[in-house]
C-alpha cells in the first residue's frame, strides 16, 4: 500500500540514541491536535547552563526529507553552493572590496581549495558540499585540518556533523576543550581545536549553536512535501473517469454487470475514460466528474509553500530557473539582490574559517570580481556621474574615482567642465594659467610669465648701473629653466604628447639667451628701473632706458625683425583642418546613421510596440505603442565618440600652429598645455552639436510614428533627415572647430611669448562677415585682453566660451606682432 504521508520534520529533533530522552525543557507547539516542534530540543545542557539546541538535530532526516523530497528546498541550496564552488579562494591585504591591493600566492591553502583538498575530492567539490552543508546543519560545518611533520597545512576533510560531538571545557576558560569524532567504522577520535575549523551560522544565545534556513521553513517543507505525496497518492488510487453514464440494466446479465463494474477500477491508467453504469429501470443519465477543485487547491497550496521556502533561503525564484512574468531589468535586480543580500553574507561566512590559519592582516575571500551582477550599482553609480559631469558638477578625475580608475592628475582633469558651452572652471591659479584663463602665479602673476607690474627689484650695488642692477639680479640665482619645467610635466604625466621640434633643446635655447646679455651698459639705473617696472607702458627716461631695452632685447624675447609685418594664421591652416574634420565627421555620420537604421530593425527594439510583428494569435509583445526615440538615436554614446575621435585631430593641429607663433615671435618652438585645451574644448563643442543634431532626429521619429505604418516607413523619415540636414552639420562643425582650434592655439601661444605681443583682428572681407565683426575688422588689443563685441568678451574669433552668435560661421583670424612700444 502506497505511503499516505511522510514524516514531519519534528522527527528530525528526536535523538537517535535507543535509551529514551528526557522530558523536554521546552515545546513551540505550532499546530494544534498535531503539535510541530520546530525547535524542540531534547533537554541537554551544557557547562555553561544553556540548552544544547543543536544535538538532537538529525542530518540523515534532514537530507531525506527535507533536502532531497524538496524540490525548492534542493534548488535553494544548490543555488548557492554552486556559486561557491566555482570562485577561486584569494588570500590578500588592503585594497576595496572588489581587489587587494596585495596578494599572497603560495599559501598552502590556495592549493587545498583551489586545486585538491584531499584524496578523493577537489577543491570546487569541497567548497560546494562545505556550502550545503553550512546550509543544513544546526552544529554547523566541521574541517579537520591535517598537517605534515614540518608543519604544513597538507590536507582538508570534511566531518559529518551528525558524527561530531562538542566537548566543552569544564574550566570555563575556553568554549571548546576537544571535538570527538566517530568515525565510520565506529571508533572515537579526539581532535584538538587548532586541528578543526567549526564554520557556523551563528545562533542569537548558544554558542554552541548554529542556525539553517530549515528551521523557519520547516512547515513549508512538510506542506509542500506532504501536498505532492497526497496528490500522487490521489492518483495512484483513484480511477476518477471523464464522466458516468447510466444506463437501464433491467434484463442484463450480472456476469455483464460486473464487467461494467469493473470500469470504475482505481488507477492512473483509467482516469479519465468514460464509464457505463447501471440506474435501474427505465432511464439514462450522465454524470460530470471532469471538475477539479482539489487541483485547484493543489496549486495554491504549493505555490504558498515554494514563496515561503525561497523566502527562508534567500534565493529569488528567477535564480532558480523561472524568470517568467519578469522584465530583464527585474530580473537583474533580483541576481543583484541575491548576490548581495544572500551569497557574499554566506561566502565571507565560510571564507572567515580560514583567517585564524593565516598572519595579521592577511586574510581569506572568495574572488567575485567576474561576477557581473555585483557590477549592478557600480553602473548605476557610474551612470549618475556620467550625468554629473555632463551638467558640470564634478572633474573628470572625480568621475575616473567613481569609475574606479586612476586619476589623470591635469588642469584639464582636475577643471569643472561647465554646459552648455563646456567652460572650465580651474580648481587652482596654477590649473588657470595652464588652461589660458588666468596669470601664471609662479611669474609673479602677469599673464604668460612676465613680471608683474610695480615688483620691487632687489636693491643694486655699486655703481649703480643698469648693468650692475641686472648682473646683481642674476647673481641671486636662476629660477626653474624651460628644461625644468617640460622635465615636470612629464614627471606629472601629463597625457598631451607634443611633437618632436629641432635638435635644439628649450635648454640651449635659455642658456644662449642668458650668454648673450651679459655685455655691460653705462647709466644710472635704480631709480630708472624702478619707474620703469612701475608701468609697462611708461616711457623709461636716461640712459637706463637703453640699457633696460637691451637686456629684455636679449633675455627676454627674440622681437620680430623691423621688416616684417608680424605672423598670421592663413585660410590654408584653417581649410586643411576644416577637411580634415569634415571627412571624420562624414565617417561618424555614415556609421551613426547605418546603427540607427539597423536599431529600428531590431527585435529588441520593436519589443512590445506597435512595430512588433506577432508570431501567432497570442503573441503578447504586440501592443499600440510607439517605439522609444530615444532609445534609437542614443544621443550620449554618439557625443562621446565625436569628441573623442576629433581631439587628436584637433590636437595636432592646435600644436602645429602653437608651434609656427612660437618661433615666429620667440625662436623657439615650445607649446604651452594651454594650445592644446582648446582643441579639447572644441572637440567637446563637437559632440554638443551631434547632441542637438540626434536630438532634432529624435523628434522627428517621434512625429513620423504618428502616420507610420511600418518600420520602413520610419527608416525613411531617418534617411531623409540625414539627406537634408548632413551637409549643414559637417560644414558648421568643421568650419567651427578650425577657427576655434588654430585661432585658439595661436593666441595661447602667443600670450606664452611675452607680454609685448599685440594682435590685430582681421576678418575675410567678404559678404558673410556679420556687422559686429567687421567693427573689429583692424583694431590692435595686446595678447590677453579680450575683444568686446556687443557686450560680450572674445578672446579671439571662434572663442567656445562666447555667445554662440558672435561665433558660429565665425572666418576671422589674428595677427601677431610685438609692440615697438615695450
Amino acid at each position: 500500500m502506497p505511503r499516505q504521508f511522510l514524516p514531519t520534520l519534528r522527527g528530525l529533533l528526536v535523538p537517535r540514541s535507543a535509551a529514551p530522552p528526557p522530558p523536554p525543557t521546552e515545546t513551540k507547539d505550532l499546530l494544534a491536535g498535531n503539535a510541530y516542534m520546530s525547535m524542540t530540543y531534547a533537554g541537554v545542557t551544557n557547562v555553561w547552563g544553556t540548552p544544547g539546541r543543536a544535538d538532537g538535530w538529525d542530518m540523515e532526516r534532514v537530507i531525506i526529507e527535507g533536502y532531497e523530497r524538496s524540490i525548492w528546498t534542493f534548488k535553494s541550496v544548490e543555488a548557492i553552493s554552486k556559486h561557491a564552488s566555482t570562485l577561486p579562494i584569494q588570500i590578500g591585504r588592503g585594497g576595496d572590496e572588489r581587489r587587494f591591493k596585495e596578494t599572497l600566492d603560495t599559501h598552502p591553502l590556495l592549493k587545498l581549495l583551489n586545486k585538491k583538498a584531499n584524496p578523493l575530492e577537489t577543491g570546487d567539490v569541497f567548497k560546494k558540499r562545505l556550502s550545503a552543508q553550512l546550509l543544513l546543519s544546526k552544529k554547523g560545518v566541521f574541517i579537520e585540518k591535517t598537517y605534515s611533520r614540518g608543519g604544513t597545512l597538507v590536507r582538508l576533510d570534511l566531518l559529518p556533523p551528525d558524527r561530531v560531538q562538542i566537548i566543552p571545557d569544564d574550566r570555563n576558560a575556553d568554549y571548546v576543550k576537544h571535538f570527538e569524532f566517530t568515525d565510520y567504522s565506529g571508533q572515537i577520535r579526539e581532535l584538538l581545536p587548532k586541528h578543526v575549523i567549526w564554520i557556523r551560522d551563528p545562533h542569537p544565545t548558544d554558542p554552541f549553536c548554529g542556525v539553517t534556513p530549515l528551521e523557519a521553513a520547516g512547515l513549508s517543507i512538510d506542506l509542500d512535501v506532504k501536498a505532492r505525496t497526497y496528490n500522487i497518492s490521489f492518483i495512484d488510487n483513484d480511477g476518477r473517469p471523464g464522466g458516468i453514464v447510466g444506463i437501464d440494466l433491467d434484463g442484463v446479465d450480472q456476469r455483464e454487470v460486473d464487467r461494467i463494474q469493473k470500469r470504475l477500477a482505481p488507477g492512473a491508467h483509467n482516469a479519465g475514460q468514460l464509464t457505463l453504469v447501471g440506474t435501474g429501470p427505465g432511464g439514462v443519465t450522465y454524470v460530470d466528474t471532469s471538475a477539479r477543485p482539489r487541483e485547484m487547491a493543489y496549486e495554491t497550496l504549493s505555490s504558498t509553500s515554494k514563496g515561503e521556502i525561497l523566502a527562508a533561503f534567500g534565493v529569488p525564484e528567477s535564480i532558480v530557473g523561472n524568470a517568467s512574468e519578469r522584465t530583464y531589468a527585474n530580473a537583474d535586480r533580483e541576481e543583484w539582490t541575491f548576490w548581495d543580500h544572500t551569497e557574499l553574507p554566506h561566502l565571507n561566512l565560510i571564507a572567515s574559517g580560514f583567517d585564524p590559519d593565516l598572519d595579521d592582516e592577511w586574510i581569506v575571500r572568495f574572488d567575485t570580481s567576474s561576477v557581473q551582477a555585483l557590477e549592478f550599482p557600480r553602473r548605476q553609480a557610474r551612470e549618475e556621474a556620467r550625468k554629473e559631469f555632463e551638467a558640470g558638477l564634478i572633474t573628470i578625475d572625480e568621475y575616473r574615482e567613481i569609475a574606479g580608475r586612476a586619476a589623470f592628475g591635469v588642469p584639464q582633469s582636475r577643471a569643472l567642465w561647465i554646459s552648455p558651452q563646456k567652460a572650465p572652471v580651474p580648481a587652482n591659479p596654477q590649473d588657470a594659467a595652464a588652461l589660458g584663463l588666468g596669470p601664471d602665479p609662479a611669474a609673479g602673476g602677469a599673464p604668460g610669465g612676465a613680471p608683474a607690474t610695480g615688483a620691487p627689484l632687489p636693491p643694486g650695488t655699486a655703481p649703480e648701473t643698469a648693468a650692475a642692477d641686472v648682473a646683481a639680479a642674476r647673481s641671486l640665482g636662476t629660477g626653474p629653466s624651460a628644461a625644468a619645467d617640460v622635465a615636470a610635466a612629464q614627471a606629472e604625466g601629463d597625457p598631451i604628447a607634443l611633437p618632436s621640434g629641432t635638435s635644439e633643446t628649450a635648454a640651449d635655447a635659455v642658456a644662449a639667451a642668458r650668454a648673450a646679455g651679459t655685455e655691460i651698459g653705462p647709466g644710472d639705473a635704480a631709480a630708472d628701473i624702478d619707474r620703469a617696472r612701475s608701468t609697462q607702458n611708461a616711457a623709461l627716461p636716461g640712459d637706463a632706458a637703453d640699457d633696460v631695452a637691451a637686456a629684455r632685447s636679449s633675455v627676454e624675447t627674440k622681437a620680430l625683425p623691423q621688416d616684417d609685418d608680424g605672423y598670421e594664421v592663413t585660410d590654408d591652416d584653417f581649410d586643411a583642418l576644416s577637411v580634415a574634420v569634415a571627412a571624420a565627421v562624414t565617417a561618424i555620420l555614415a556609421r551613426q546613421k547605418g546603427v540607427i537604421l539597423a536599431r529600428l530593425r531590431a527585435p529588441k527594439i520593436r519589443k512590445y510596440t506597435r512595430y512588433w510583428e506577432p508570431e501567432n494569435g497570442d503573441d503578447v509583445r504586440h501592443v499600440d505603442a510607439d517605439l522609444d526615440q530615444d532609445r534609437v538615436v542614443s544621443a550620449a554614446r554618439w557625443a562621446e565618440e565625436t569628441s573623442q575621435t576629433l581631439t587628436p585631430i584637433l590636437q595636432q593641429a592646435a600644436i602645429a600652429t602653437a608651434r609656427k607663433i612660437g618661433q615666429a615671435l620667440t625662436g623657439t618652438d615650445t607649446v604651452p598645455p594651454s594650445a592644446a585645451a582648446a582643441a579639447i574644448v572644441t572637440a567637446a563643442y563637437a559632440g554638443e552639436a551631434i547632441t542637438g543634431f540626434l536630438a532634432e532626429l529624435a523628434e522627428v521619429l517621434r512625429a513620423a510614428q504618428h502616420d507610420a505604418k511600418d518600420v520602413g516607413d520610419l527608416e525613411h523619415a531617418v534617411v531623409s533627415y540625414y539627406h537634408s540636414a548632413e551637409p549643414a552639420l559637417i560644414a558648421r562643425v568643421a568650419e567651427t572647430c578650425a577657427v576655434a582650434t588654430v585661432n585658439g592655439a595661436a593666441d595661447a601661444a602667443a600670450e606664452h611669448a611675452g607680454p609685448d605681443v599685440v594682435r590685430t583682428w582681421v576678418t575675410r572681407g567678404d559678404t558673410r562677415v556679420r556687422p559686429a565683426h567687421k567693427a573689429l575688422h583692424g583694431k590692435t588689443l595686446p595678447v590677453g585682453t579680450p575683444y568686446t563685441v556687443d557686450g560680450a568678451s572674445l578672446r579671439y574669433p571662434g572663442d567656445p566660451f562666447a555667445p554662440i552668435a558672435l561665433t558660429v560661421n565665425c572666418r576671422c583670424r589674428l595677427q601677431y606682432a610685438t609692440d615697438p612700444k615695450e
